[in-house]
């Protein structure tokens, strides 16, 4: 009698009701499964379904990518062997420069292809522009071969300009990095659709803002540095998009800083 009542006590509530009811034992064992398996349903239901509007009202809460230079010189006087004409204005662009011997810049061409090219491709406006000296079509044929076995590389394009005009466009740009001998840099660019040079104007680590180290930029890209480009350039590409996706939804409030604020600093 004591182990029947024991076992009575440790039977859960559900059980007692059912047993007032009158309802069979193999119906309870039914029943109490039913519970459970639609709890877990309604757990699995709207943890996500929470979890989605929690992050809802921080969608438009972010910090658009700044515009660290104006009037970037477009490619009016550069040429290329696409059909239409090769131009930064009205394009997310990010552009580079490979030199005199672009074969040599396999790598940075590598990693821009597999950690940002790879990402964004396809995205409306989204070009990766690539200035070379003419004389090198032959060598660009190579190195695209190399980037783009059986792949899309449409939105990937080379122009041809001679050293001065090469000159006159990277000097447009603000930087801290200078182009070789060769007219090359592992560093790349990003360019908005206004013609804006786009970066961090302060792009300390947290570990620096709490040490109060001075303010330092990001105006150019290092690909040769990969967690620079997985890590921050494809971030700051990213970023661009939603400042022009909420602009054509009329949901842009900016609050960019230009390059000149840092001068009242």
């Amino acid at each position: 009698m004591l182990k029947i009542e024991l076992r009575w006590l440790f039977k859960p509530p559900f059980f007692y009701f059912c047993k007032a009811l009158q309802i069979p034992h193999k119906s309870i064992q039914m029943e109490i499964k039913k519970v459970k398996r639609y709890v877990v349903l309604g757990v699995l239901f709207f943890l996500p379904v929470t979890f989605l509007l929690l992050l809802y009202p921080a969608t438009h809460n972010y910090t658009p990518l700044d515009i660290v230079d104006q009037n970037i010189s477009d490619l009016i006087a550069f040429s290329s062997t696409a059909e239409d004409s090769i131009m930064l204005k009205d394009h997310i662009t990010v552009l580079g420069f490979f030199g005199k011997r672009p074969m040599e810049k396999l790598i940075t061409a590598s990693n821009l292809k597999e950690l940002v090219y790879d990402k964004f491709k396809g995205f409306k406006k989204f070009q990766i522009v690539i200035v070379v000296p003419k004389g090198t079509e032959k060598t660009v044929e190579k190195l695209k071969t190399e980037i783009g076995s059986y792949e899309d590389i449409r939105f990937w394009s080379f122009v041809f300009g001679d050293s001065t005009n090469i000159q006159n466009i990277f000097g447009s740009l603000k930087t801290d990095v200078s182009l070789d001998e060769n007219l090359a840099t592992d560093h790349v660019f990003i360019v908005d659709k206004e013609l804006n040079q786009r970066g961090r104007l302060d792009d300390r680590s947290d570990n620096e803002l709490a040490k109060k180290k001075p303010v330092h930029g990001l105006n150019s890209y290092d690909c040769i540095e990969v967690a620079e480009i997985k890590n921050k350039m494809s971030e700051d590409v990213r970023i661009l998009f939603t400042e022009y996706r909420q602009k054509r939804k009329g949901e842009f409030n900016s609050d960019t800083r230009r390059a000149d604020d840092l001068k009242a600093d």
